[in-house]
């Protein structure tokens, strides 16, 4: 019996599901030249505010992530004592 195909199991699929994500993003960004934004501080104002904000924060709990793992793991063989 042949192994059952997923969708993710040809090239193809993967790169309509990329280029739908970019297609996305690049209408995102589009937006917000266009849509009005009800902004409260002035660093509001700079084009793609909110998308460098979340970049930096997710790469700010990577790299804290990363030193919290120094202060919280155990020796591999920690229940075998």
């Amino acid at each position: 019996m042949p192994e059952k195909q997923y969708f993710f199991d040809k090239p193809k699929n993967v790169n309509r599901v990329l280029y739908g994500f970019y297609v996305i993003c690049g209408l995102l960004v589009i937006a917000d030249f266009i849509v009005h934004r009800h902004i409260g501080l002035d660093w509001e104002r700079i084009p793609a505010f909110y998308a460098m904000y979340g970049f930096v924060a997710c790469v700010l709990l990577v790299v804290l992530a990363k030193l919290m793992r120094k202060l919280v793991m155990r020796k591999e063989d920690y229940y075998d004592e």
